[in-house]
């Protein structure tokens, strides 16, 4: 970015029109190469027509639409059907009456009627926008061949945006949006209000609109295909304390719970569709979507999003409703007559709601746990028996003949996905979502051999997580570049038909919700390195082009703090107080964070800053405090095992940091008038082994150090870099009665610094002065003062390695103090030894990476070569290599095999990576410490089988036929491997790789 000049005039200017994030621009607040103004100037009043034949949820989006430039520009469009003193919209749905438990009335809401329509103004008319086959005027328009829609007629979710002269009489020249379905035509819609300066978190992340008195439209036409995944989403899941909280502090309660309507779901549905996703499963925890309102499900079909449920929840019911309305067991081998009816009721129910639905097949155990009573093989028994049951309960409920033609999946979730390699066969036609490992690791992915399944296949993601080893569902954890990576993985792997992520509350994951559904929507277009790029359009879009491009970079810095360990999981132990400056180093990175994050939130406008609060600076804020609680508390222990005074001063400050945590809550339930109040009720400090949230916050246990007596040792301690031990005295880290102590070895291509801290353990105050016992070993202060009232002090050891004088050696440094009491009868004066290794480097070595203190480190980016495989294989022609990753893992960028499809290799056949170092140490072997991102083995393992997987065995084990061709290989009783030349997901003669 250039920062004076006429270059950065003109960017700031380009910036400033990348409102539709990474999508094709077309609309402009700068007439220059305009085709169409569609604000200002001449347009007084706009409006948009659609057709009185036109889908509600269509309607209901012009609608908003009409709004959006009202917002943008001041003055609200009008909304027309092209009839004059037309009645408002209205969304008629099928009641269901009189079944088991619920009754619907017929009775509309306010969510059902409406919008209103104005009297048709032709002349002011600006954009006409309807559905292909479903609009009179667009299927006019085609008529004529007016428009052209041949690139999109018939494609899942597509539009087209076109300008067209007299597309209707009285109006010159009109924008004209045509969906190949009604999706379509209001992504087309929402795709005009973003690119107007309406963000999709206008509301629940309060950015405020760009404002602009003129907008042009700056191309002829926009033809946007089918998205990449077909089904994208998410699970509003774990909501309570935070969402159920603050829904019940809005909306009266239903008749069974929290007040969980059409008036919350509204607000949901609307999000999902303007960040272009199109897929809900709902609340779980104390809900029952279908139930607590009625409106709810005819709602969602209103809206036109595709209802499903959870992995837990199958053919569209909730989990609470088996348990409110049906008492006998929820195990379908003791209760499968009711469960059948529970199931029947539910497709009943959604029938008329099929179009927009994706039945969820398949089943666990009570409250989201695995089936308990039972043997693996009597679950795939059992789970057979269902799913085929459960087919036929939906065909026989919306009265189809080829089932195959209504969607379902299966959630492949934690035990479930060892169904299949039990020998678990599912008809191919249902989509397999396979769930990651809660932590945003995909455990499995299809094979090559599993492409072809006509179902298809999904992933389930995490973006929040209630369970083992422990929650962490308070704010965002995530980093983006590991989203960018295990999803394009997926899509590299076929997992593509659906894509849903549990996002808890929503309202903390603005920022990896906004990145996961583009990725969705064009995984083609944010392409596995993008990260950086869409970090910036995101901050241009949210917050304005001054501050993207550091905004950007601080969404990636945080990511990569965050996601180190989440902060439900961090412990005062988990960054040493000793080794490398670990706990010092993370403090200063959230310090230059915050301050950082902080400069920008001053300089922004004050109608900014709510929405740069709520998504930026308060998850900085609020992950900084939490690392100052819990290090302070290893601190706190740390020095108490020293006997420092200062053990006592890092408890006050703790609890400082403990009241700055309750007053940054405060902060937030005061923004804006309280609108987000109690959306950080979720607690997040004092998890005890226990994996479940803590009921209340509290602190890291913490050791008070009695001050009212000198040390026996006296009152000042000296504590060296790497080391617990303290001198003057004893304690289990160093030799009885030795007063000296070393800090780790310097050499020249190690640390530049190494350093002993000087403390007070006594009471009173005590200078102290340091003299290395060589010249050419400086320090940062010789001497000082401390006490009871001071701090302690932290000295700096560095080398003069121009020195003429320098040698190998070690150099003591005497510590001396007047303040010798009785303890100069125990103890001597304390001595700090500092090895130094005078090493120099072949001329012919220039670059690399050079051993010190006995270790190389080296991040995985920072390679010299990648060296081809040893042998041929078919992936090496594939290209197979190495890509770096930008801000991938902890510390900066991550090296990774590409293409992301490449199939299992072997040491022979996989290209390396050469790294230069040079080592002084005279060894023949090295240990090699690999710090890989998490990742599983996608490509699954051979399973071994305690059984003979439906094959007959020969005597003994020795071989035998499956049904779907091929042998098994077995060692007698011991199992074997099945080995499968057909059947579902097999193919080949090569061995079952799950």
């Amino acid at each position: 970015m250039f920062a004076t000049g006429v270059k950065g005039a003109l960017w700031l200017a380009f910036s400033s029109m990348v409102a539709g994030l990474g999508q094709e621009r077309i609309i402009s607040p700068n007439a220059t190469g305009s085709v169409l103004q569609i604000a200002g100037g001449p347009v007084s009043t706009g409006q948009i027509l659609v057709a009185p034949n036109e889908y509600w949820g269509v309607i209901r989006a012009a609608h908003d639409l009409t709004l959006d430039f009202g917002r943008v520009t001041g003055i609200n469009y009008t909304l027309s059907n092209g009839e004059p003193n037309a009645a408002p919209a209205t969304y008629t749905y099928n009641p269901v009456n009189n079944m088991n438990n619920t009754f619907f009335s017929t009775l509309g809401t306010a969510n059902f009627t409406g919008p209103d329509y104005s009297d048709p103004s032709p002349a002011d008319t600006v954009i006409i926008a309807g559905t292909i086959g479903h609009s009179t005027i667009i299927d006019a328009l085609i008529a004529s061949g007016t428009i052209d829609v041949s690139e999109t007629e018939g494609k899942w979710e597509a539009f087209t945006s076109q300008v067209v002269e007299n597309p209707i009489p009285g109006t010159a020249k009109a924008l004209v949006i045509a969906g190949a379905d009604p999706r379509g035509t209001i992504y087309g819609i929402y795709d005009v209000s973003e690119q107007i300066g309406v963000s999709p978190w206008y509301f629940w992340a309060d950015t405020p609109p760009k404002k602009s008195k003129n907008l042009y439209v700056i191309k002829t036409k926009k033809v946007q295909g089918s998205p990449t995944v077909k089904y994208r989403g998410f699970f509003l899941n774990d909501e309570q304390p935070a969402l159920t909280n603050w829904v019940a502090s809005r909306w009266e309660d239903t008749p069974y719970g929290p007040g969980y309507g059409p008036a919350f779901y509204s607000l949901i549905f609307e999000v999902l569709l303007r960040n272009r996703a199109n897929y809900l499963w709902p609340t779980l925890w104390a809900t029952m979507f279908m139930v607590d309102d009625p409106g709810n499900q005819p709602l969602a079909d209103a809206f036109e999003i595709v209802l499903g449920t959870s992995h837990t929840e199958p053919l569209m019911r909730a989990q609470n409703e088996f348990g409110k309305f049906y008492p006998l067991p929820w195990a379908y081998n003791e209760n499968n007559k009711t469960i059948d009816e529970y199931f029947r009721y539910g497709v009943q129910r959604a029938k008329p709601y099929a179009r927009n639905s994706l039945w969820t097949v398949g089943m666990r155990g009570t409250g989201d746990t695995h089936i308990e009573g039972l043997g693996v093989d009597r679950i795939v028994e059992m789970l057979t028996i269902l799913v085929d049951k459960q087919r036929q309960i939906v065909a026989e409920g919306l009265e189809v003949d080829d089932i195959t033609k209504v969607p379902q999946m299966w959630c492949l979730y934690k035990e479930v996905m060892t169904y299949l390699f039990a020998g678990l066969e599912v008809p191919e036609d249902i989509t397999f979502l396979w769930a990651d490992d809660n932590w945003g690791n995909v455990r499995r992915l299809p094979l090559l051999n599993e492409t072809q399944r006509s179902g298809g296949a999904g992933v389930y993601y995490h973006f929040d997580y209630v369970g083992d080893p422990r929650n962490y569902k308070w704010i965002n954890t995530n980093q983006l570049s590991k989203t960018t990576e295990q999803m394009h993985l997926s899509a590299a792997r076929g997992a593509d038909r659906i894509w849903i992520v549990n996002v808890g509350d929503m309202k903390a994951l603005e920022v990896p919700i906004s990145h996961y559904f583009d990725l969705a929507y064009d995984y083609n277009r944010w392409y596995k390195d993008s990260t950086e790029e869409w970090a910036r359009l995101y901050a241009t879009r949210e917050y304005g082009p001054k501050h993207a491009a550091h905004i950007g970079d601080i969404l990636e810095r945080y990511g990569m703090l965050a996601a180190r360990r989440k902060f439900e999981l961090l412990e005062p132990h988990v960054y040493s107080q000793i080794n490398y400056g670990e706990a010092d180093a993370a403090l200063q990175q959230w310090a230059d964070l915050h301050a950082a994050a902080q400069a920008i939130y001053d300089d922004l406008p004050a109608e900014q800053q709510p929405t740069y609060f709520q998504t930026i600076l308060h998850p900085i804020l609020a992950g900084e405090i939490v690392y100052k609680i819990q290090l302070g508390g290893g601190r706190n222990m740390f020095y108490a095992g020293q006997k420092r005074n200062s053990a006592n001063r890092v408890i006050s400050e703790v609890l400082g940091w403990s009241a700055e945590d309750a007053n940054l809550t405060r902060r937030w339930d005061a923004l804006l008038d309280g609108k987000w109040e109690h959306f950080m009720d979720q607690t997040h400090l004092g998890f005890d082994g226990y994996w479940q949230q803590p009921m209340r916050n509290t602190l890291p246990a913490m050791v008070h150090v009695q001050t009212d007596f000198a040390s026996l040792a006296g009152h000042v301690g000296i504590g060296v870099e790497g080391s617990n031990a303290t001198v003057q005295g004893d304690d289990k880290y160093h030799p009885n009665s030795n007063n000296q102590l070393a800090v780790p070895v310097m050499e020249p291509y190690g640390p530049i610094t190494r350093y002993f801290d000087v403390f007070s353990r006594g009471t009173k105050d005590c200078v102290w002065n340091a003299s290395p016992w060589q010249p050419w070993v400086k320090l940062s202060q010789y001497n000082g003062t401390v006490g009871p009232n001071t701090a302690d002090t932290r000295v700096y050891i560095t080398i003069d390695w121009s020195h003429p004088n320098i040698n190998s050696s070690t150099v003591p440094i005497n510590i001396t103090t007047p303040c010798r009491g009785m303890d100069k009868y125990g103890f001597g004066l304390p001595r700090v030894n500092v090895p130094v290794k005078l090493r120099s480097l072949p001329s012919n070595f220039t670059e690399g990476f050079v051993e010190s203190d006995g270790h190389v480190s080296i991040t995985g980016a920072h390679f010299k070569a990648i060296i081809p495989p040893r042998e041929e294989s078919e992936w090496n022609r594939n290209n197979v290599t190495y890509e770096i990753f930008p801000h991938f893992g902890r510390t900066g960028s991550g090296v990774g095999m590409v293409p992301l499809n490449t199939e299992k290799l072997t040491v022979e056949t996989a290209p390396a990576l050469e790294y230069d170092l040079y080592i002084f140490s005279n060894h023949s072997r090295a240990n090699v410490t690999l710090y890989i991102s998490p990742a599983l083995n996608y490509l699954g393992i051979i399973i071994r089988w305690s059984m003979p997987l439906r094959c007959t065995r020969g005597e003994g084990g020795e071989g035998g036929e499956c049904p779907a061709g091929g042998t098994y290989r077995g060692d007698g009783d011991a199992g074997g491997v099945a080995e499968r030349g057909g059947g579902w997901g097999l193919g080949g003669e090569e061995q079952v790789h799950y």
